[in-house]
């Protein structure tokens, strides 16, 4: 039987509310073990640990923690302690954890993110089932060699491509674009198709010894974006910014000069898009050679930031982090 390590870091998932009807509820309250005992044949599935990592909104997740995941999984497999790690999550940010640690994990393993977008108090959460499907995929040798799984609502997303929809609906995440990496019914696998980018070891990116990940900033474009924005955010240390441009990543010529200032200083600057789908490419409406910018290709803003971090943290220059926005 497969050796499968939970590690919970609060969530919806683990969620409590005043009663089963009730919409607000307090984060990350229901302890690991509990999770696990709510969860009717989930110890079938395989030998199962637990461990609590935290008990946060993930909302409050932030790159301490997340370095914190990387160390436990990465020493999990190395150590030959698990054949598969699940992560209980928030949905707010799991597509982020997820793509950080698809890029850092350096093994073939199958790590699993899973959570709820309904307390475990609620009438009917959904919370039971995503775990039991979770801890399925990681038992399965078929997922290995696939990089970050995140599962949900009966589907597999690569942790790449998956993003947050809707703010209720259970069938919230969507991968645009590439689609679903593969669907699970009660514990019944099924994938599509492979991951399409570099991931796990062969991406090249290791965050052993690294205590922090350089300052990245987001900036959302608008109509009549101002520049003390981009200026601001250069004064206050980030060493890139992350530019949610409009359409295929365009920002106002205001904007756009403040944002070449920044790069002629040294600033990472990436174009991507608020637009939920679609590529970003390069010298389109804008001329990124002369301006010295990144184009995001086909990672959103979140996604952007978190690849972003890892190239600054290997000391990468702009033409290297354009190619790692291809390739990964």
């Amino acid at each position: 039987m497969s050796r499968v390590h939970l590690l919970a870091t609060g969530g919806t998932i683990a969620g409590r509310a005043g009663s089963g009807v009730e919409p607000g509820y307090r984060a990350g309250e229901v302890a690991v073990e509990s999770l696990i005992d709510a969860v009717p044949g989930l110890r079938a599935l395989a030998t199962l640990k637990g461990e609590q990592v935290a008990q946060v909104g993930s909302q409050d997740m932030d790159d301490g923690l997340w370095l914190r995941l990387a160390a436990r999984v990465n020493a999990l497999f190395a150590g030959d302690e698990a054949d598969g790690v699940v992560i209980t999550h928030g949905t707010d940010t799991v597509e982020e954890t997820g793509y950080f640690l698809h890029l850092v994990v350096q093994s073939a393993r199958p790590v699993v993110l899973t959570g709820a977008m309904r307390p475990a108090t609620s009438l009917s959460p959904d919370g039971p089932l995503n775990l039991y499907n979770a801890v399925a995929v990681a038992a399965d040798p078929e997922a290995h060699g696939r990089g970050a799984i995140v599962v949900l609502n009966d589907d597999l997303h690569c942790a790449r491509d998956v993003t947050k929809s809707s703010t209720t609906d259970v069938q919230t995440f969507i991968s645009p674009g590439p689609g679903l990496l593969g669907t699970a019914r009660y514990g019944r696998i099924r994938y599509f198709r492979q991951p399409t980018h570099r991931h796990s070891a062969a991406s090249g990116f290791s965050v052993d010894g690294l205590e922090r990940l350089p300052r990245v900033d987001i900036l959302y474009a608008h109509a009549h974006m101002p520049p003390d924005l981009v200026r601001a955010s250069v004064m206050n240390g980030a060493r890139g910014i992350i530019v949610a441009g409009m359409g295929n990543g365009n920002v106002s010529t205001q904007a756009a000069g403040a944002l070449a200032e920044a790069a002629k200083a040294g600033v990472i600057i990436v174009r991507s898009t608020r637009v939920v789908s679609g590529d970003v490419g390069r010298n389109i409406e804008m001329d990124d050679d002369a301006l010295g910018f990144v184009a995001a290709d086909q990672l959103n803003p979140q996604k952007s930031r978190v690849l972003l971090q890892l190239c600054l943290a290997r000391g990468m220059e702009r033409l290297a982090v354009q190619e790692a926005f291809y390739r990964h």
